[in-house]
């Protein structure tokens, strides 16, 4: 399904990728229907509205036309265990900060949730913001540099502790003392940003539902971003995510990280002219250009392209320079380090059975 059919319908990182069959057949299990999709025998005359940003039915009562929320959430090994939200939101997108750790720029727009550790921005959420249609930006604050660029873009609503009428959210949903001690409701930001920003539209291209994925069949894909190793494996029906080695579920016994589709973007970082409160160099995302891209869907990787230019919207491409489909639904994009980012497909792992040579599913 195109942009214009859902719309009208409503330094370097090394990146592996481990085979998990010949492209010629499928060993994994077939995708199951999303959460929420209708069955065509109980759907209305009426057209389900589509939220853009994932490509699924919204669900009733469902507000499309506020703007994208995106907010900022730490992802360093103490924030990661504490981490809630996640979940409910329709895009995430990584990036990297200093120090080889990584932080959470967290988009929500079809559903509400309480979201944290909630921290501070960097100026790579500059170029971030403008693929989501004047978005609201909330974070707990930042480099003083950092937050004068944010509160004077005109691609973003500020939304922080800092912006008016934001403080009292914060003080009211702080937990202790620490630095992870914000966990806010979106639906308190929407309130106190009531009439502000734009109607995202659509980011991502998804495919008809039940369509087959392009690309090769995988097990998954690791990322190294020096401090942090990123892992996702492909358990039937999502891409379930680990770092450094451990599993990401939400805080309190909540659910398991395995977005629909995994977007892993070739990305350079430059120095941005600030440093954090140690004073080690704060990095930032050149998002401006075009490189490389992994479109992890549906149980396949498919090699393609990425391409952006300034103050505008990310295009994707396939190998044949047409869109790169995904499957709808939750999508994690990854913003991989490194100008060109060394990139290795494992072949198959093979068993012999009676003197043949057998595929591992």
């Amino acid at each position: 399904m195109n942009r214009s059919q859902r719309l009208a319908a409503a330094g370097a990182a090394t990146l592996v990728l481990a085979l998990g069959a010949c492209s010629g057949g499928s060993s994994h299990s077939p995708l199951q229907k999303s959460a929420g999709a209708e069955d065509p025998s109980t759907t209305s005359t009426t057209a389900a509205l589509v939220a853009p940003l994932t490509g699924l039915p919204a669900a009733s009562g469902t507000n499309l036309d506020r703007p994208a929320l995106i907010v900022k959430v730490d992802s360093t090994p103490k924030a990661f265990p504490l981490q809630q939200g996640l979940d409910k939101a329709d895009v995430v997108v990584v990036e990297q900060v200093e120090g080889g750790m990584i932080r959470f720029a967290v988009v929500f727009h079809s559903k509400d949730a309480t979201v944290g550790p909630v921290r501070s921005a960097r100026t790579s959420d500059l170029a971030i913001a403008p693929n989501f249609d004047d978005p609201l930006f909330t974070c707990s604050g930042g480099n003083s540099g950092v937050m004068h660029q944010i509160s004077s873009s005109a691609a973003l609503v500020d939304s922080c502790v800092s912006a008016s009428g934001m403080a009292s959210i914060f003080e009211r949903n702080k937990h202790g003392s620490s630095l992870y001690r914000y966990f806010l409701p979106t639906a308190e930001v929407y309130s106190a940003r009531a009439g502000s920003g734009g109607t995202p539209e659509a980011l991502f291209d998804f495919r008809t539902p039940g369509a087959p994925a392009a690309g090769e069949l995988v097990d998954g894909a690791r990322i190294n971003y020096k401090g942090i190793q990123v892992a996702y494996e492909w358990n039937g029906t999502g891409w379930a995510r680990s770092q450094n080695g451990r599993a990401q579920f939400m805080a309190g016994g909540g659910p398991r990280i395995a977005p629909a589709n995994v977007v892993i973007l070739s990305t350079p970082y430059k120095f941005s002219g600030y440093v954090d409160v140690t004073g080690a160099p704060s990095p930032e995302a050149v998002l401006v250009g075009s490189g490389s891209a992994w479109f992890l869907s549906g149980g396949k990787a498919m090699k393609g392209s990425w391409s952006r230019t300034s103050g505008g919207k990310f295009t994707f491409t396939d190998p044949s320079g047409q869109p790169a489909e995904l499957t709808p639904g939750q999508t994690w994009l990854e913003l991989a380090p490194g100008a060109s980012a060394s990139s290795l497909v494992l072949p198959p792992t093979t068993t012999t059975t009676a003197g043949a040579a057998t595929t591992h599913p």
